[in-house]
């Protein structure tokens, strides 16, 4: 994509001529008129600014602060027949790339904007990379002004700087892992490693020496040494996500490790004593899986010493409207778009969707919508065909008859729960995903519970 010019002068001629000389390598927009070059760079993508310093009644320099307020990013090449030292390091410390003398040659132009672009494409990687690292640390993505979010905020802030184990629960796409990487990277241990182990994601003859490392000839095909997470978050953090999928016999040893504040990998004899902090996730419920024997009821209080809860999205919608921003600025730079924004109804539509994925769905229904829209302006049109299916379905369960189901005085929360599920799945026809709609709760949630309760559904 060329690399976008706007050209501010108020004479005609100029703006008519600068467009001709730069149309080959650069897409030029031009006009005559300060408040709607300050427009432009409000609404278009503007890479760099050809600024004429007198602009009739306008100072340029009164300008050039006006553009820099909406838009501190885009590069500005002051333009001017008074030129003067003075007037030219006034423009660089407002934040001007550079200062070229009017009558305009050429070449030297193309030679300085060439070098303006190489410049803003460095400096552009350079961003890229440092909203990389901060977005890994899980700072810049975790949103919120919610009441919901700013407890979370609040929990986040007061354990930051102890040691105490640490249990982050809520459904998927939340967020589970951004307030474990938040915890660690705005405490005391920000400087030390943060190790992140999935459960669920490495196979369980494998996690043990993920967890643990083990010495070469451990085991076969231990053809050398392997340092464990244990070991690599010394000095930091290990993060184990997804704890609910761990297997009994590993839960004992882990349990064992966190009492002992040392480690054994496998194969050696050796104790490796640790300062690791633990901070753990779970999407399940882990004191139901205690009831049920499946999880250690031990561990469970061991890693249950500061429990929080991440809100799914549908508790706090009041955080849509930033979410969207955020998202939306995310993908259209990530692609190269020019910025969008939502029409009415497209928002509309947004606001009212039910997000059983949470935040993560979120972000790839914006994806999506980005990617595909052909206008700056995404119309309900671009978004994904199923969150225009919901609201017809909304529609049109609001239209049909209310149903009940009777829930006899003295039966079990468990008995209750399946006999809603139950209920639900049969109104819904069975369609998982309008029955995980309709109960306001995530498509694997539901899965769970049909296996849980063992729920027959075709």
């Amino acid at each position: 994509m060329r690399p976008r010019v706007l050209v501010i002068d108020d004479e005609q001629a100029i703006c008519t001529s600068l467009s001709f000389a730069l149309e080959d390598d650069y897409s030029v927009m031009t006009t005559t008129d300060p408040e709607k070059g300050i427009l432009l760079v409000e609404k278009e993508r503007v890479d760099i600014i050809l600024l004429d310093l007198r602009i009739g009644r306008y100072n340029g320099m009164d300008v050039l602060q006006k553009i820099k307020q909406k838009d501190p990013k885009v590069t500005v090449i002051m333009m001017t027949a008074y030129a003067s030292i003075e007037t030219s390091i006034e423009a660089i410390k407002m934040g001007a790339y550079y200062y070229i003398e009017k009558p305009i040659n050429i070449e030297n132009l193309l030679l300085l904007l060439l070098r303006a672009s190489e410049f803003k494409q460095v400096s552009n990687k350079l961003e890229t990379l440092h909203e990389e690292l901060e977005e890994r640390k899980g700072h810049k993505n975790f949103l919120g002004n919610s009441t919901a979010m700013k407890y979370v905020f609040s929990m986040i802030d007061r354990i930051k700087d102890i040691d105490s184990c640490v249990l982050i629960t809520g459904e998927s796409g939340t967020g589970k892992e951004l307030v474990a990487k938040r915890i660690h990277y705005s405490g005391k241990r920000k400087d030390g490693p943060l190790e992140i182990l999935n459960c669920a994601a490495i196979p369980e003859s494998l996690l043990e020496s993920e967890l643990f490392g083990y010495e070469k000839g451990a085991f076969t095909g231990a053809t050398q040494s392997k340092e464990g997470k244990w070991v690599a978050a010394n000095g930091g953090t290990l993060f184990l996500d997804e704890i609910s999928e761990m297997p009994l016999p590993l839960q004992a040893k882990l349990l064992r490790v966190i009492q002992e504040r040392e480690v054994t990998p496998l194969g050696s004899n050796k104790k490796i004593p640790l300062d690791v902090r633990i901070l753990c996730a779970a999407n399940k419920n882990l004191e139901q899986m205690v009831q049920e024997g499946t999880f250690r009821e031990d561990l469970y209080f061991r890693l249950n010493v500061i429990p929080i809860k991440t809100p799914p999205l549908r508790e706090r919608k009041e955080d849509l409207p930033l979410l969207f921003d955020y998202f939306l600025q995310k993908y259209c730079k990530e692609m190269n778009r020019e910025k969008r924004s939502f029409s009415a109804d497209a928002r509309r539509f947004l606001l009212d969707y039910h997000y059983p994925g949470n935040v993560r769905e979120l972000g790839n229904i914006i994806e999506y919508s980005v990617a595909l829209s052909i206008h700056t302006v995404i119309d309900e049109s671009d978004l994904p065909i199923y969150i225009l299916e919901q609201k017809k379905g909304d529609e049109d369960i609001s239209n049909e008859c209310e149903e009940s189901i009777v829930i006899p005085i003295g039966l079990s929360m468990k008995e209750i729960e399946k006999k809603v599920i139950s209920g639900t799945l049969k109104h819904c026809g069975k369609h998982r995903q309008r029955t995980a709609q309709t109960l306001q709760i995530s498509e694997r949630s539901l899965r769970d519970k049909i296996k849980q309760y063992d729920i027959e559904i075709s």
